[in-house]
């Protein structure tokens, strides 16, 4: 395919050199997005008396059956071709003739491969919020039907406090809606459109910048030219968002990992969910969410690439800048197909109650209600607590619990304690005493899936 900036040059392009260069075998994605910035700048181009009517029609005719083409299976992207924008350009130019040569009059490839990307990564947006908005909606249901589940909550991964497994799916829940939050404002940012920027610095011609960006659904142009070309804000702001959401999947995969383990058996996943041993016939391993904490830090590399990419850059466009798309590109891929595939995994798991109560029931984790019993009663917290500490120790001397140390052992360390320690104790009054905001009281819990679903609720 002859190069349509050949005129300045008078040997060929070196066939290696070719290959390094183009971009085609991974923007031809971005073809519908280029087909639609071409529309638009076409009938910009037809309104302001740029080009005749009759020119923007047969751009538009010729321009459509391209991609109708595309996506039929009838035309096949040329490998030669040098990236997206070249391909289809050539192609409308052999369709339409001279008409295709007019299309980019007052339009560089700069501001094309800008508008492109912006196009193609704001819808993907939008697929990546839903999938997360379906992960949130099944973590809202999950919780729904384990407000009375008690499990042990951690710090340091030892047991901690009672809590229920519905505070906990809830916990995630929050992590997720500020996910959405943060894809909501990239998007907000990214959409100002850079077409009508030139190379970089604009045009001469009587361009209506405003018009191609109101028919591309763009807030409005990007304020200045330079900035315009040479701004990838918003695959970098892109990227860290899709970062997050990896380290809240990778987070709760790691979770999901040790609750599947022997050792602590809180969930049972799908088989359709899990995998074999070559080896070893017992073993049904985790591995849909082991690949998903593996892949976190395949995403975070790509976010690196696009920071250190940007980062000695001067104005306005450099080559060094195509390589922003196979890095947002895998880091949005990736993201998608976790989302996808984490939240069947998760919402088709057997969870086992039985054993989330047992857990729950050793390691002392009403330790602090304990001490709060004393505190309620008028012993000062510092005094409550080493009290606690001891009747902890002597139950680990003896093999015994809080739950089951006789009374006397009790009163032997401080007179203030009566039968109703026992009630103050229990897992459950424990768990479902914490009726702060937020806390794993159900009712608090209850609230909290309330506000979830209101959140989803007020998405645009």
């Amino acid at each position: 395919m002859a190069k349509m900036w050949a005129g300045r040059f008078k040997k060929e392009t070196d066939q290696g050199v070719n290959d390094f260069n183009s971009s085609i075998s991974f923007d031809a994605r971005m073809y519908r997005h280029d087909i639609m910035g071409s529309i638009a700048h076409a009938t910009m181009l037809g309104k302001t008396g740029i080009l005749s009517q009759a020119d923007v029609d047969v751009i538009r005719e010729g321009l459509t059956s391209i991609q109708e083409d595309i996506e039929s299976g009838a035309l096949s992207f040329d490998p030669q071709a040098e990236d997206i924008h070249m391909f289809i350009e050539a192609e409308l130019t052999s369709r339409i003739g001279d008409a295709g040569k007019r299309l980019h009059t007052a339009r560089s490839r700069n501001d094309q491969v800008a508008l492109d990307i912006r196009l193609y990564l704001r819808d993907e947006i939008d697929e990546i919020k839903a999938l997360t908005v379906k992960l949130i909606r099944t973590l809202c249901t999950m919780a729904e039907e384990h407000t009375e589940t008690i499990m042990p909550g951690y710090t340091h991964l030892q047991r901690a406090q009672p809590i229920t497994f519905a505070q906990h799916l809830m916990a995630y829940a929050g992590m997720f809606l500020r996910d959405l939050g943060r894809l909501t404002d990239t998007k907000k940012r990214m959409n100002f459109s850079p077409l009508g920027s030139g190379a970089l610095a604009g045009t001469t011609y009587p361009i209506d910048r405003n018009m191609t960006a109101s028919l591309l659904g763009f807030t409005g142009p990007v304020m200045n030219t330079l900035d315009g070309v040479s701004d990838r804000d918003f695959c970098i702001e892109l990227g860290s968002a899709i970062s997050m959401v990896m380290m809240h999947l990778s987070r709760f995969s790691e979770e999901v990992i040790l609750w599947c383990s022997w050792e602590f058996k809180f969930l049972e996943l799908d088989d359709a969910f899990a995998t074999g041993s070559s080896i070893m016939p017992q073993k049904k391993n985790p591995d849909v969410a082991e690949l998903v904490r593996g892949k976190t830090g395949r995403v975070y590399g790509d976010l690196v690439t696009l920071l250190s990419m940007m980062k000695s850059l001067p104005l306005a466009y450099n080559k060094d800048m195509q390589e922003d798309k196979e890095a947002i590109f895998d880091a949005v891929d990736t993201v998608k197909l976790c989302l996808s595939t984490f939240e069947p995994m998760l919402k088709t798991a057997t969870v086992l109650k039985d054993n989330m109560r047992a857990a729950a029931a050793k390691g002392f984790i009403n330790a602090t209600d304990c001490a709060d019993y004393l505190t309620k009663k008028g012993v000062p917290f510092r005094d409550a607590y080493k009290i606690t500490g001891t009747l902890v120790g002597i139950c680990v001397d003896k093999g015994l619990t809080l739950e089951t140390l006789p009374l006397s052992e009790y009163k032997a360390l401080s007179h203030v304690f009566e039968e109703d320690v026992y009630q103050a104790i229990d897992l459950t009054t424990c768990a479902f005493s914490r009726r702060c905001t937020g806390g794993p009281a159900k009712e608090k819990v209850e609230e909290q899936i309330r506000w979830a679903y209101s959140q989803l609720d007020q998405l645009d």
